[in-house]
């Protein structure tokens, strides 16, 4: 279960202090898919990184799975998050230097998983997200579609109990977006992963579970 209480959150700008999140409080079973959805600049973006332990808010609490993330120290939630989370970045952020292979075992690499193990379990993505012929390409080599597609297989390889997407499909045209929402929704039914989706995709909307509408930094609504 994912819990966050009173979540507020503010950055330091040029004009002073810029509110990002003021008070976000929701409750999410395990296994079920929240969208989260409001326009650009409403916050969505921050809500994610708070939750996935990137960005400390300034007061409220996020609870992942019985753990108050933010009272673990920096060691141990760093290694709560490389087990427990999957992060799909709105721009990819695929590691520049290692190959598309190399990219979606990184995780793999990180818990443990035995080499063999893990070549298959890259080679299985692969070929899900249709990109078997592209495995030794480096990331400078690919399309923006293709980044995102690799960047939510390195998301989802090491089968975490969270995956935090963030604009997972805005840069995919319509035939791969679908696929890889039906992807990400595979994965939640059959391995029992909570998501948590920022989107203005109608498709992940129609899917999710839960639909928390934000404006402005707070949430204002929340429908089933």
């Amino acid at each position: 279960m994912i819990e966050l209480e009173k979540i507020s959150k503010e950055f330091r700008s040029g004009r002073g202090y810029v509110r990002a999140l003021t008070d976000v409080s929701f409750t999410l079973e395990r296994g079920k898919t929240a969208a989260v959805v409001g326009k650009s600049g409403s916050g969505k973006t921050t809500l994610l990184n708070c939750i996935g332990g990137l960005e400390r808010p300034e007061k409220g609490t996020v609870i992942c799975f019985g753990a108050d993330i933010y009272s673990l120290s920096a060691k141990k939630l760093s290694l709560f998050q490389r087990k427990n989370f999957g992060f799909v970045f709105q721009h990819g952020n695929l590691l520049s230097y290692l190959t598309v292979f190399e990219n979606i075992a990184f995780p793999l690499w990180l818990n443990g998983i035995a080499e063999k193990q893990a070549q298959l379990r890259v080679k299985e993505l692969l070929k899900k997200i249709g990109l078997s012929n592209a495995q030794a390409a480096l990331p400078h080599e690919l399309s923006g579609g293709e980044i995102q597609r690799v960047s939510a297989a390195r998301a989802i390889a090491h089968s975490p109990r969270l995956l935090l997407a963030d604009e997972p499909t805005a840069s995919l045209d319509t035939v791969t977006g679908k696929n890889l929402i039906a992807l990400m929704f595979e994965m939640g039914r059959n391995q029992g992963c909570t998501m948590v989706i920022s989107t203005h995709d109608p498709e992940i909307s129609r899917l999710a579970d839960q639909i928390i509408q934000i404006k402005d930094g707070r949430v204002i609504k929340e429908t089933a």
